[in-house]
């Protein structure tokens, strides 16, 4: 189970292997929701009613949890639960077992972390951004200091010289609120050799970039946006909302310079998530941030489960960083951008 979302007291959808289900369970009544409610909250410090309806937390297992309430929401309370999985899942996982990405893409990831290539991991909602960017840290050295801000605390990195922030929202009288901008600014006063942005939602997304652009190369983030493009056109937005004024072609040169990799993830026909695209960003061109793809997933149909088959190739673009990483000692053969032939139906994936 990976979702858990209660509409109402009386109906409660659970996803399971992708897909939503209708479950049997419901609460008694309004009162003993708004009671299970009111103990998850106040497990993080925060809390939930009519002057605050809505409240983001996370239960002691790193769960995400939504909450609103009446007024806000009409039905009654609403509660959505997002499930992390107990075991750490590794590149093989996503590789074998899920077949989220294909060997040559996780092999091209792992050589970009290494050489500290600043990467954005961009996918709609549910996409397994998160789950994505914690198996994307993994290939991190251990002696370096990682700093990760976050609104709900959901990273799960193994590295040991890790330091976690948390944003907090403001009290009762509407002070002492800790926003994932201050996070940023203050970790770097923290001397981080990477720094991770849970998610870019707001104004953060250009004390991201700032950073990335002063020395903290090998920093990663994630995005809502469902492809590369739209993803540029989303940070550009993002980094206009921190409210500096600054000229559109200023952003877009900050983020030429400052990102080098996006990742896009997608989750497919019948809730099959997939790497469907790693493109590479190469600079500024007329104005507008470039980029070349150079791996993507071919959908070619639907399986008789109704999920989405299809696999994943290169397009037979060779990165221009290649000089960068025989730099970094990273030997990335240009073989892994060599395109796939379509595999047989029964090989698809």
């Amino acid at each position: 189970i990976t979702e858990i979302m209660a509409n109402h007291p009386k109906q409660i959808y659970v996803e399971k292997s992708g897909e939503p289900i209708l479950s049997s369970v419901t609460f008694e009544s309004e009162r003993q929701m708004r009671q299970v409610i009111d103990r998850i909250v106040s497990l993080v410090g925060r809390r939930v009613d009519e002057s605050t309806p809505i409240c983001d937390a996370r239960l002691k297992d790193g769960s995400r949890v939504n909450v609103v309430i009446p007024p806000i929401a009409l039905k009654g309370p609403a509660l959505t639960i997002r499930k992390f999985a107990k075991e750490k899942w590794g590149p093989a996982d996503i590789v074998n077992r899920f077949k989220s990405s294909s060997p040559e893409i996780m092999t091209f990831l792992r050589s970009c972390v290494r050489a500290r290539l600043n990467i954005l991991v961009s996918g709609g909602t549910g996409s397994g951004k998160t789950t994505l960017l914690n198996i994307l840290s993994s290939f991190i050295p251990e002696n370096e200091r990682l700093i990760t801000c976050e609104d709900a605390a959901e990273l799960q990195l193994q590295q040991p010289h890790w330091i976690q922030l948390e944003s907090r929202p403001p009290n009762v009288e509407g002070k002492g609120a800790v926003p994932i901008r201050e996070l940023v600014k203050s970790c770097l006063r923290m001397r981080p050799d990477r720094i991770i942005v849970g998610e870019c939602r707001g104004g953060e997304a250009l004390d991201m970039l700032q950073a990335m652009n002063t020395g903290h190369d090998g920093s990663m983030s994630t995005l809502h946006a469902n492809n590369p493009k739209e993803c540029l056109v989303r940070l550009e937005t993002l980094v206009l909302q921190a409210g500096q004024d600054l000229p559109s072609r200023a952003i877009r040169e900050t983020i030429g310079s400052a990102i080098h990799l996006i990742v896009q993830q997608s989750r497919l026909r019948g809730g099959v998530r997939r790497i469907v695209s790693v493109a590479e960003v190469i600079g500024i061109k007329d104005g507008e941030v470039q980029f070349q793809e150079l791996f993507n997933f071919k959908q070619v149909g639907v399986s008789a489960e109704g999920k989405a088959v299809g696999y994943h190739s290169a397009t037979g673009v060779v990165p221009m960083r290649m000089e960068h990483f025989r730099s970094e000692g990273e030997d990335v053969s240009e073989q892994l951008f060599s395109p796939s032939k379509q595999p047989s139906p029964d090989k698809l994936y």
